[in-house]
């Protein structure tokens, strides 16, 4: 206090974290993704290719070997998510003893491959612009998206497979890595991401790619559903508080209250994957399908192309919301240390 007048106290984190935020978004905007061979989690899941060879029995698995499926899983999970987390540590330690702007700029440059809404606008868009020429073509592309087999998917499942896949990944590629980079730093995010993409190569019950993943990636399955619950809850939360006004969608006075959009989110496999894609469904009006696991807002109609388009902006606008919020804590951070 001086002179009876509080003093607001500068804050390094809100400038720092708010700063690297908008730098990752605007390099996502500009640049997209960096090169392979440069990209953290690439290196996740070379990692995770050769740790998984070691961890899951060939298929058919033997009866006896779950228990020494489920430990070798446990235990490679661990071992990567601790050079992943030891890494995010030493490079965030080491910016700290940068001064608070450019600690936010080279913070931003770290975080952004953990950060991924261009790339994922993008190979939606494409899906739609595939099926334009054909359905084969829509097919080929979005089984770059999806685990699913598309060989038999008509036109109205190959694009309900990618607005799922929007929906889903918003959280997986955007929200969650913001959200634990906002809680933990750096850390925070790189270990979200590990866990991600662990669950997206391990996270399986039976037999795939001629390994038995039952018991082996039980534990990143796990994991990743603990560390999903928040953020998957926050995006749909964020959808349902950003939906446009779109020719394609229902009325305005067609509403839905949130637990009939919980319902609809526990009727996926994923405890945390059906929020987001049941707010897609019941806000655009169609119904998204996997055939034989799970149907969404099954009294929808069939996806259109229209409603592609309107859940990329609608997408996008929580992506600027987002952006928008890390700007204000920036400004904030800025206008504290000014009033010091």
């Amino acid at each position: 206090m001086m002179d009876g007048q509080p003093v607001l106290v500068p804050s390094p984190h809100m400038i720092g974290g708010g700063l690297a935020i908008v730098v990752a978004w605007l390099i996502d905007g500009v640049w997209g993704e960096p090169p392979a061979r440069w990209h953290p989690v690439v290196w996740m899941g070379r990692y995770l290719a050769w740790a998984g060879a070691w961890a899951a029995p060939a298929a058919p698995a033997p009866p006896d070997a779950a228990r020494r499926a489920w430990w070798r899983g446990t235990l490679a999970w661990w071992a990567g998510a601790a050079v992943v987390v030891a890494c995010a540590v030493a490079l965030q330690a080491a910016l700290v003893l940068l001064p608070s702007v450019w600690q936010g700029l080279l913070l931003g440059v770290c975080l952004k491959p953990l950060f991924a809404w261009r790339m994922l606008r993008d190979e939606v868009a494409a899906v739609e612009a595939a099926l334009a020429r054909s359905l084969s073509a829509g097919r080929a592309q979005v089984q770059r998206l999806v685990s699913r087999d598309v060989h038999t998917l008509d036109e109205a499942d190959v694009r309900g497979a990618a607005l799922s896949t929007l929906a889903e990944n918003l959280n997986d590629s955007v929200v969650a890595p913001l959200l634990w980079f906002a809680v933990a730093g750096l850390p925070g995010a790189a270990l979200y991401r590990y866990a991600n993409t662990a669950d997206a190569m391990w996270g399986y019950q039976g037999p795939r790619g001629g390994r038995d993943w039952t018991w082996a990636g039980r534990w990143a399955a796990r994991t990743d559903d603990a560390l999903s619950w928040l953020p998957a809850r926050l995006t749909a939360l964020l959808l349902w508080g950003t939906r446009p006004r779109c020719a394609s969608a229902p009325t305005k006075g067609h509403t839905w209250r949130w637990r009939q959009l919980r319902a609809q989110a526990r009727r996926t496999p994923s405890p945390n994957g059906g929020w987001p894609m049941a707010v897609l469904a019941l806000g655009l009006g169609v119904g998204l399908r996997k055939p034989g696991v799970y149907v969404l807002n099954e009294a929808g109609r069939a996806p259109q192309p229209a409603d592609t388009a309107c859940a990329l902006r609608w997408c996008q606008s929580v992506v600027s919301l987002l952006a928008v919020g890390a700007l204000v804590a920036l400004l904030a951070g800025l206008l504290a240390q000014a009033w010091r």
